[in-house]
C-alpha cells in the first residue's frame, strides 16, 4: 500500500485546497488592509466616480466625516485599525487548514458560519445607521463571496477525509 504522502489524488486535493485558501487568505489580508488608510483610499476613489452620482454623493459625506473625525477625534480612528487587526488574525486561523485540512475542519466550518452571519448583521445595521440598500448589497458580497472557496475547501477536505479513511483501512500491518 502506498503512503498518503504519495497517494496523487490525496496530493490534488491538497493542492486544490491550499489553492483556494491561499486566494482567501491573501483577499482577508487584503481586505483588512484597506480600512487603514480610509481617507487616502476616499481621496484616491472619488475623482474616479461620476459627481453627480449617489455613490459619489454618499462617498463625499464618508470623506467629509472622516476628515472631521480625523480632526477632533482621531482616537476613533483607531477602530479601523483594530477591524484590520481582526482580519489578518482570522486570516492566520486558516493557516491550520492550509497545512492539514481533515484535522482542521473545524476552522473551514467557522469560516462559513462567520460569512453566514454576516447576511443579517449587514441588514440590521446598515438599516439601523440608515445605509444605502446598495451598500448593504456590498457588505452582503463579501459573506457571499467569502463563503466559496470555504465550501469548496470543506468538500475537498471531506473527500480527503474519505481517501485517507479508505487508506488507512487498506494497510497491511
Amino acid at each position: 500500500m502506498q503512503s498518503t504522502f504519495m497517494n496523487p489524488a490525496i496530493n490534488h486535493l491538497r493542492f486544490r485546497i491550499r489553492f483556494a485558501l491561499g486566494f482567501f487568505i491573501v483577499a482577508l489580508c487584503l481586505s483588512g488592509a484597506t480600512a487603514i488608510p480610509v481617507e487616502e483610499q476616499l481621496n484616491l476613489g472619488l475623482p474616479m466616480l461620476d459627481a453627480t452620482g449617489n455613490m459619489y454623493q454618499l462617498l463625499s459625506e464618508v470623506l467629509a466625516a472622516v476628515q472631521y473625525t480625523k480632526q477632533h477625534y482621531p482616537f476613533l480612528l483607531y477602530g479601523y485599525d483594530w477591524l484590520a487587526f481582526a482580519h489578518f488574525v482570522i486570516a492566520v486561523a486558516f493557516i491550520g487548514p492550509y497545512i492539514n485540512p481533515v484535522r482542521n475542519i473545524w476552522v473551514l466550518q467557522f469560516g462559513m458560519i462567520a460569512c453566514m452571519m454576516v447576511l443579517p448583521y449587514a441588514l440590521i445595521f446598515s438599516t439601523l445607521r440608515g445605509l444605502p440598500l446598495w451598500w448593504c448589497a456590498i457588505d452582503c458580497s463579501f459573506g457571499v463571496i467569502g463563503i466559496m472557496p470555504l465550501y469548496y475547501c470543506y468538500s475537498k477536505a471531506r473527500e480527503m477525509e474519505a481517501l485517507l479513511r479508505y487508506d488507512f483501512q487498506n494497510v497491511i500491518f
